[in-house]
């Protein structure tokens, strides 16, 4: 038996996954208004706060989707094949976003490539999303992953520089030891890894200098992480560094303390302590938590592609006030009034996951005159933006984030239908 869901916890995924979708899809990337991008490179932007955010609530949400932790679900066979399943299939789905413009056809081109392609993509997400047998869904999961591996590694032109890391990969790692952890250990033992975790990569980045290099550094493709990722992901990284991966493998090692501190959190909920007590005690930590990021932001500077110990204090902090904030709203004061847009975006977050990006990907193949000049071709997404949005707004900025809302507003109308017919979607 699974516990009650926490409202709070629901719109605040919901509010985090609203605002990766505007965030991840303007009308022009050329044209975007600060707060709505990346640091450059050391820094944080509200949206440097999305990633972590989920990490965050992944690890919350542990202590209430999972069994409670007694001595025969502690070694239930069922529940660790269930959380490596359920990790698997993340993992797959993520690396399918990847996959998605590769996928090659018998020399098929233009829309019956595409047509291949989404029927490709509707098969994946059935297998990754559908609720079979649970022997059923590890063997689709394993067989998918592999399949991926050797189509990787095969030496197909297509695939060949196709990326493995990734959001949902980072997440499905995240969630796999977070989850094995809550199962095994004592709270106490988890608090002393995350500080474990925090420590030794503060003192691996900033003592070891990667190989080539005669000093430590924290720039851009010449710190250690970049040479762990040329080494262990070489040709298969995110093509606009090619040299390294900001989901990259060893700065997945701290995202690791990110969802530990979210599961702390999680078992402090579900604990027997009054509802006004689990609320100070959570706002108190995220407090101590900004305070300690930003003390260590000195030193180690808080850096989202890196993800250094500050960021993950630092962000924790921000994840721990904004749930203790919303868990007040919501679970102590019942003030539910304008939640339930978030509400519907957070109980059905792994569909917009995959979707919301793979969307844009099969509009992008789509061509179309250009309306400016009628002698070549754009894209569908392009031809949208700048025939039904652009146009009416003097500033592009402003342009763009409209149209970036109102691919909000067809996901909500989506998931309000979705919400009305109990439609869930996970893995």
């Amino acid at each position: 038996m699974t516990k009650d869901r926490l409202i709070s916890l629901d719109v605040f995924r919901g509010l985090t996954i609203l605002l990766m979708t505007i965030v991840n899809n303007p009308g022009s990337w050329s044209a975007i208004y600060p707060p709505l991008e990346h640091a450059e490179w050391h820094g944080c932007t509200p949206t440097d706060l999305v990633f972590p955010f989920f990490v965050f609530i992944m690890g919350v949400a542990i202590s209430f989707a999972m069994p409670r932790t007694d001595a025969i679900n502690r070694a239930s066979t069922s529940t660790l094949n269930k959380i490596f399943t359920r990790s698997l299939r993340m993992i797959c789905l993520g690396i399918f976003f990847n996959f998605f413009s590769s996928i090659q056809l018998f020399g098929l081109e233009g829309i019956p490539l595409l047509t291949g392609r989404l029927l490709i993509t509707a098969i994946a997400g059935y297998a990754l999303m559908g609720n079979f047998d649970a022997k059923l869904k590890t063997y689709l999961a394993v067989s998918i992953f592999i399949i991926y591996i050797i189509l990787a590694y095969s030496g197909i032109e297509s695939y060949q520089s196709v990326r493995l890391p990734g959001v949902l990969q980072r997440i499905g790692i995240v969630y796999f030891v977070a989850s094995l952890m809550y199962l095994k250990t004592t709270q106490r033992t988890q608090l002393i890894t995350a500080i474990g975790i925090l420590l030794s990569y503060w003192a691996i980045m900033t003592l070891i200098p990667a190989p080539g290099f005669e000093i430590t550094n924290l720039e851009k493709g010449t710190n250690l992480a970049a040479w762990a990722d040329s080494i262990l992901l070489k040709g298969h990284m995110w093509e606009a560094t090619k040299t390294w991966d900001p989901e990259g493998v060893l700065s997945t090692i701290p995202a690791i303390a990110t969802g530990i501190i979210g599961l702390l959190i999680g078992q402090l909920l579900n604990s027997a302590s009054l509802k006004t007590e689990k609320f100070k005690k959570i706002l108190l930590t995220g407090v101590i938590l900004i305070i300690l990021g930003q003390i260590w932001n000195i030193v180690f500077p808080i850096n989202k592609a890196l993800w250094t110990s500050s960021y993950v204090l630092y962000t924790a902090g921000l994840a721990a006030l904004t749930l203790s904030l919303l868990y007040y709203l919501i679970d102590i004061a019942d003030y539910k009034k304008g939640t339930r847009l978030f509400l519907i975006w957070g109980v059905n977050p792994m569909i917009v996951f995959f979707l919301s990006q793979i969307i844009p990907q099969a509009m992008g193949m789509i061509s179309l005159p250009n309306p400016k000049t009628p002698t070549e071709q754009t894209n569908l997404w392009d031809y949208l933006y700048f025939l039904g949005v652009q146009p009416y707004f003097e500033n592009p900025m402003t342009a763009s984030l409209v149209f970036a809302l109102l691919y909000v507003g067809f996901w909500s109308i989506l998931l309000a239908y979705f919400y009305k017919n109990k439609m869930y979607f996970k893995v």
